[in-house]
């Protein structure tokens, strides 16, 4: 199909419009060749995209889909072509790369590695951020591209699943739960949560144990600011929290105690750029992460594993 972008941008701009005098005088082409354009348009892909009247011109269901499609398209080649438009001008191109406490784990410094091998003209920039951003900056776009920790709100997100870990209760070493070589969902409903402050509803309700409890809530909570400060809630023995069994290995503390659950899903790590912001950087980015988690397969047993008591 010859599906070219400019009949592309000519249908994005009838589509934004609703009107196609002001297109083509946007466009800066006749009328008569707009409509052409954007007949030529439908008959390459089967269906109207428009209902035209005397007095309106209206999207069609197909035409609202294909509108998406079409702006993605074309954000994708613009960002393509500026980017590669810097290179030539001699430009280093630099990819944001955000992350949360633990990022990758041990598959971390493997992707950043395959990704400069590959991309050896490329400058990366790291940027770490607190539990209250889950989406490690891709929310509000100060990150190209990130590791995150699901479940979080993934809305406008793209993901690509690396791995997905055990998750485990830590507690105080004088809890009573202390003890124990396993732990089950309901041993931990009475007890005060730890939890960082966030507006993330999905990240917040997954660490909470929301799903389990009969009000949604539990029925005291300890809003953190940092990791290392949920750790030090716990083995004060003001709360339990609930977390990734790689706390073992990257929060360790004296004081605390990481005890398995049983009956509860893991958290996947996934790497993840805006859905309409995927640049020729961002999708080498990708299929490094990809590569290294096909490529490191002891590693992600290792993580995925990880369950004993500590």
């Amino acid at each position: 199909m010859d599906l070219n972008l400019r009949r592309l941008r000519s249908f994005v701009t009838v589509a934004e419009e609703l009107h196609f005098t002001r297109a083509a005088g946007k466009l800066f082409v006749a009328q008569q060749s707009l409509s052409k354009q954007i007949s030529q348009l439908e008959t390459n892909l089967g269906t109207p995209l428009l209902q035209r009247s005397s007095r309106k011109v209206e999207l069609t269901p197909a035409g609202q889909a294909f509108l998406t499609a079409a702006r993605e398209v074309l954000a994708r080649f613009d960002q393509g072509v500026a980017e590669t438009r810097s290179i030539g001008r001699g430009e280093q191109a630099t990819l944001r790369v955000g992350f949360i406490v633990g990022a990758a784990l041990e598959l971390t410094t493997p992707i950043l590695n395959e990704f400069t091998r590959c991309r050896p003209e490329a400058r990366v920039e790291l940027h770490e951020f607190a539990f209250a951003d889950p989406s490690a900056g891709l929310a509000g776009a100060t990150t190209d591209v990130a590791f995150i920790r699901l479940p979080c709100s993934t809305q406008g997100l793209a993901t690509t699943a690396l791995f997905t870990e055990p998750c485990v209760a830590g507690v105080s070493t004088a809890h009573p739960l202390g003890s124990r070589e396993r732990v089950c969902v309901q041993d931990l409903l009475d007890e005060p949560v730890a939890i960082g402050r966030t507006d993330d509803t999905v990240w917040h309700d997954f660490w909470t144990l929301a799903s389990h409890r009969s009000s949604g809530s539990a029925h005291h909570l300890v809003e953190t600011n940092s990791q290392s400060e949920e750790v030090e809630v716990v083995a004060a023995g003001m709360a339990c929290n609930i977390t990734p069994s790689a706390a073992r290995r990257y929060s360790p503390h004296p004081g605390v105690r990481f005890v398995p659950i049983d009956g509860y899903p893991g958290s996947t790590v996934a790497v993840a750029h805006r859905s309409n912001q995927l640049t020729p950087l961002v999708a080498s980015f990708v299929r490094a992460a990809e590569t290294v988690r096909d490529r490191e397969s002891g590693i992600v047993r290792m993580i995925q594993g990880s369950s004993g008591p500590s």
